[in-house]
């Protein structure tokens, strides 16, 4: 029964994290229609065809439209941008109203290329971002992003209500095993009281012959009171044996289906630990480097320091950061940045022992758990994987990129929190930044 409540609540927690990723996809789709509803507004007025585009495009907004919508009318927006190509007045783009907007919007794409790296649909989200020159342009990548996001919802309500209907599935196929179980119960109990009535009836019967023989004159008299009882015992028998068989074959026709359905319900849970455990290992890993991302170093994280409460064993954090990583961006784009977290992230999953925990915590930053390591012993071990990190080998369209890391790092403290050995060892790794980078400082 553990083991069923186990599976049940991890199942369970399954859907319960997938309706609050979906909450938060819904939520981000919500914020990008807002803001392009505003940019609607703002850029009416310019040119007649612009404002039919940004009207159509403001009316589905409202309506909720779907992906193939948002993008048809995405298009047609754009295409009309183009043809307008109109001079903004002096006062117009380059204010400080449309900086914090194009700032606020640059945000929000910023945000949904990151979680979006494996999707066609963000190739040239950033760049058309810095090319935007006018209201509804902006509406325009806005709406391409709101489309994205939605898409994301959409196919998560769908694997939320694909784990939902398995568990249903699953509960119906309990049931019916309870069911079985009831219905053997039941048919144990009808057994045993068909034998205690064929018990009663034959004793009832002997008695009867009993009294018979005794009241017998002669020699015929007692056979024909044999002879009766006898039949009677007969049939008592062959009616017992009768509802006996058919019972039994009841029974069998019964076991022989639950068998099937056992089969079936062993199945469905392989398949469904099989999903469980792929879903975990995607929600946990990085998309752009394979290694683990930032959900799955808080949770490493917090055994760490567990870990260090319970055994007393030293356990130190590192953590990293590509230095100058901006300028490459700025250099030479943001493939080629990517390109450098992949191999600055390969470099260091070569590099690590076997025990140790490597995660890719947010931008160019990563994060290593070393456990039975004191925080000198660890910073030996930082010094060679800094090392290795500046031998890489980047080139970039037949140039080569220089690539250096700066790394703070601390050991994990019994009174400690995540949050506060966190802060240390950022602190640590600011002061590498300050102290003129590609090196490491311990706190």
């Amino acid at each position: 029964m553990s083991e069923e409540n186990d599976w049940k609540r991890k199942y369970r927690d399954s859907v319960l994290e997938l309706e609050s990723e979906e909450r938060r996809w819904r939520h981000l789709e919500r914020a990008l229609r807002r803001l392009v509803n505003r940019l609607c507004a703002a850029g009416a007025g310019v040119q007649a065809r612009l404002d039919e585009d940004l009207a159509a495009v403001a009316a589905a907004n409202r309506r909720d439209a779907d992906a193939e919508e948002l993008e048809r009318l995405t298009v047609a927006l754009a295409e009309t941008i183009t043809t307008v190509d109109r001079a903004l007045p002096v006062g117009g783009v380059g204010g400080p109203p449309w900086r914090a907007t194009h700032a606020a919007a640059g945000l929000l794409i910023e945000r949904v290329c990151e979680s979006f790296r494996d999707e066609p649909e963000t190739e040239g989200l950033r760049e058309a971002l810095q090319r935007a020159g006018t209201d509804g342009a902006l509406a325009a990548i806005l709406e391409r992003a709101a489309a994205l996001v939605a898409k994301r919802g959409d196919a998560l309500a769908l694997e939320r209500s694909q784990v939902s209907a398995i568990l249903a599935q699953v509960g119906t196929r309990l049931d019916e095993l309870a069911s079985y179980f009831d219905s053997a119960s039941e048919a144990t109990r009808s057994s045993l009281e068909a034998t205690q009535s064929l018990n009663a009836n034959v004793s009832e019967q002997v008695r009867e012959m009993s009294r018979g023989t005794h009241a017998a004159t002669d020699l015929r008299a007692l056979r024909a009171v044999v002879d009766a009882g006898l039949r009677s015992v007969n049939q008592f028998v062959s009616d017992f044996r009768e509802r006996e068989s058919a019972r039994l074959s009841a029974q069998s026709t019964r076991s022989e289906r639950m068998r099937g359905r056992i089969a079936d319900l062993e199945n469905e849970t392989r398949d469904l630990q099989r999903k469980l455990s792929a879903e975990r290992q995607i929600a946990r890993v990085d998309s752009l480097t394979g290694v683990a991302n930032r959900k799955a170093f808080d949770e490493r994280l917090a055994q760490a320091i567990a870990g260090v409460r319970r055994d007393a064993q030293p356990c130190t954090l590192l953590i990293w950061d590509i230095d100058n990583f901006k300028s490459v961006n700025d250099r030479y784009g943001h493939r080629a940045g990517d390109l450098v977290i992949q191999t600055v992230a390969k470099g260091l999953a070569g590099a690590i022992r076997a025990t140790d925990f490597l995660a890719r915590i947010g931008g160019e930053e990563f994060a290593v758990v070393m456990s039975a390591l004191r925080v000198q012993a660890a910073l030996s071990v930082a010094e060679q994987l800094r090392g290795t990190v500046a031998a890489l080998k980047f080139h970039f369209r037949g140039a080569p990129v220089p690539i250096t890391a700066s790394c703070g790092l601390t050991e994990i403290g019994i009174a400690d929190t995540a949050e506060s050995v966190y802060e240390r060892a950022d602190a640590a790794l600011y002061r590498a930044k300050n102290g003129g980078r590609n090196r490491c400082e311990a706190a």
